[in-house]
């Protein structure tokens, strides 16, 4: 219900801005994707272009306070750390998914699964952190964003 009420938003935040015709269709097809999909997407403009979408957002997140608290919060929701409040059931499949994310080695990954709970990754955007987090519980793991 919450992944509705996004997009929802979304919907309506799309509705207020006036595209033209020449970028109609690409903003069609970037509308109707998925979050994931969208993540892979800016992944591959990247590597084609060499850019990094993050400076954008750095700059934009340094322009968010003339702007007003609400775009500061949404700006700010953005990009998240991950949290591993707890291992669950299944350590092992946890600290394999924890180095694979992390790409530290298994004595840090156990670690840190046993120091639960505690921050995994920071700084990740949020289409790539909800990946993350999907991973991480089907491993049995329980995460949360901060």
């Amino acid at each position: 219900m919450a992944e509705e009420a996004q997009q929802e938003e979304k919907n309506q935040d799309a509705a207020e801005v006036e595209v033209p015709a020449k970028f109609k269709a690409i903003v069609d097809t970037v509308s109707a994707m998925s979050v994931v999909d969208l993540a892979e997407l800016v992944k591959v403009l990247e590597e084609k272009f060499g850019v990094s979408a993050a400076a954008p957002m750095a700059m934009m997140g340094a322009a968010a306070p003339a702007a007003g608290a609400a775009g500061a919060e949404e700006e700010a929701s953005a990009v998240v750390n991950i949290e591993l409040t707890e291992a669950g059931g299944n350590k092992i499949a946890v600290i394999k998914v924890v180095r694979e994310i992390t790409e530290k080695g298994l004595k840090d990954a156990k670690d840190m699964v046993d120091g639960a709970p505690q921050v995994v990754k920071e700084g990740v955007e949020r289409a790539e952190a909800e990946a993350i987090k999907k991973k991480l519980e089907e491993a049995g793991a329980k995460v949360t964003f901060k």
